[in-house]
């Protein structure tokens, strides 16, 4: 299956993989919610959509469009790692656990750590169906670099994930082979997962950069599903993954990567960044937020997420390092990116 893009060569088509299909509604864009100021002039403006519910799933804040679908991206993670908990997996190490939810930058840590769950399985890393790539993390990328390394699966962001579908099937004794498929047996179940958590139907399924299916559902669905990660009875799977990834944060991201800083930064917080804009984040008892900036940009999440975070009464003064994004000019502070809702 492929479709013609018009702005390339005639008879160029892009492969979409042979399992996408999307029904219902299109995601139509947000309203103004970040402005980028340089010098005192405001140069720039960032759209999307946000939502914030209450501990017991209210909208008590909204802006955009909340409801129709879109792709959260690697915002689906922690629920992906539900269903596959359900389905056989058992790690007994929470920094294992959280590294299946990660999409880390690949420092030595994470890297090990793949190795090890791929050990574990039996299988080198030729069997990860993710793309082969350079650590995210500038200073890793620059002493993989440097030591004369080159791109590897290991090293890919969703390494992780992917080396927890292949023991998933091993446990639930699903071949290996496809297990990226929407159709293999695994990505059914797990996307059933995301439907329950989101408590909406899946309307869309793409294909993510790391190659597996990408499920859309609304910002509504995604904060309502972490909203209920986050408040799961204890010793449930999705208990587990919201403590794992909370108790492990640089696990998640990185040393410096934005989700795993604000969780170390607010005690009780669950954040995970999606791609293209999105992130998604819940404090037990407290509420949840689900945002995507239209355009991608990743220095307009933090903060709005700050935003969204204040208006439920999270009032950790270390949101406040997050709230604005500083803007340089020849090397020094001249400006800020900032949150206008």
């Amino acid at each position: 299956m492929a479709f013609p893009i018009p702005w390339l060569p005639v008879g160029w088509t892009f492969p979409t993989g042979g399992n996408v299909h999307a029904v219902g509604k299109t995601y139509e864009g947000g309203v103004p919610l970040v402005e980028v100021v340089r010098s005192g002039f405001v140069e720039g403006v960032h759209r999307g959509s946000v939502v914030a519910l209450d501990a017991t799933g209210a909208a008590v804040a909204r802006a955009g469009d909340v409801t129709s679908p879109i792709f959260p991206r690697s915002s689906n993670k922690p629920l992906q790692t539900v269903g596959m908990i359900r389905a056989g997996l058992r790690l007994t190490d929470p920094a294992d656990l959280a590294l299946v939810s990660a999409s880390h930058e690949g420092e030595d840590f994470h890297r090990a750590r793949v190795g090890g769950l791929l050990a574990r399985s039996g299988l080198d890393e030729s069997a990860l169906h993710c793309p082969p790539d350079l650590p995210a993390d500038e200073e890793a990328r620059a002493a993989v670099l440097r030591a004369g390394g080159g791109p590897t699966r290991i090293q890919m962001n969703c390494s992780g994930k992917h080396s927890g579908m292949l023991l998933t099937c091993q446990a639930a004794g699903w071949p290996v082979e496809g297990y990226w498929r929407s159709e293999h047996p695994l990505q059914e179940r797990l996307r059933a997962v995301v439907e329950e958590f989101a408590d909406e139907p899946v309307t869309a399924i793409g294909i993510d950069g790391c190659g597996a299916p990408v499920l859309a559902v609304s910002l509504s669905g995604l904060a309502m599903a972490y909203l209920r990660l986050v408040q799961a009875e204890p010793g449930s799977p999705g208990r587990a993954v919201a403590d794992s990834m909370r108790a492990h944060p640089e696990i998640i991201g990185g040393t410096r990567a934005d989700d795993s800083r604000v969780m170390r930064a607010v005690p009780g917080l669950l954040a995970k960044i999606g791609v293209e804009g999105v992130i998604a984040a819940a404090v037990p008892g407290v509420g949840a937020v689900a945002l995507k900036i239209d355009d991608g940009a990743g220095r307009a999440r933090m903060p709005v997420l700050v935003s969204a975070l204040r208006r439920l009464g999270v009032t950790a003064p270390a949101l406040a390092e997050f709230a604005e994004v500083p803007l340089l000019g020849g090397g020094q502070p001249v400006g800020l990116v900032r949150s206008l809702w």
